[in-house]
């Protein structure tokens, strides 16, 4: 039974597998998109989603765990740099696999994995639906200006009535 087993052997031994994996997500980071099968995309995942949230918390011990899983300083340093402000306050769902079909060698099952760039698609979103409300309150403050000058008018009117 597999009660409670996390992750995918893969028919590979847990040292390959382990390297395989640590050489994959530092080419995930580096490239921001990699083709892999489908079995190795989707193990791939939440080793990605683990950096990300390692990133997000940005201490010295975060960046030491960082580091002794990715192959090269650099790309650690950039996941450093950009996490906060690309993935926001989510919490999971950094990547997106595509299935492109099989692989003509072998007829494995192949992916595309790749991060997403949420933060930055859900500014827009917000600063269009600001836009949007901002007009809304500027077409009732006008509707409530011309509703509020016809009522002085007739009021004004209604008094000179009055008057004569």
């Amino acid at each position: 039974m597999r009660h409670r087993r996390a992750g995918l052997k893969l028919n590979r031994t847990s040292s390959h597998r382990v390297a395989m994996f640590r050489n994959m997500v530092t080419s995930l980071f580096k490239y921001e998109r990699i083709r892999t099968t489908d079995a190795k995309a989707k193990e791939l995942r939440s080793w990605a989603d683990h950096m990300i949230t390692l990133a997000k918390r940005g201490d010295l011990h975060a960046r030491r765990q960082v580091l002794a899983v990715m192959r090269e300083k650099d790309v650690a340093h950039k996941l450093f740099e950009e996490a906060s402000e690309r993935f926001g306050n989510i919490s999971g769902g950094y990547t997106r696999i595509v299935k492109l079909g099989k692989r003509p060698g072998d007829a494995a099952s192949v992916s595309l994995i790749e991060l997403l760039a949420i933060e930055k698609s859900r500014k827009k979103k917000l600063e269009k639906k600001k836009k949007e409300a901002a007009k809304a309150v500027a077409a009732k403050a006008d509707e409530k200006d011309q509703t509020a000058a016809e009522q002085t008018d007739s009021a004004t009117a209604a008094a000179e009535d009055a008057e004569k």
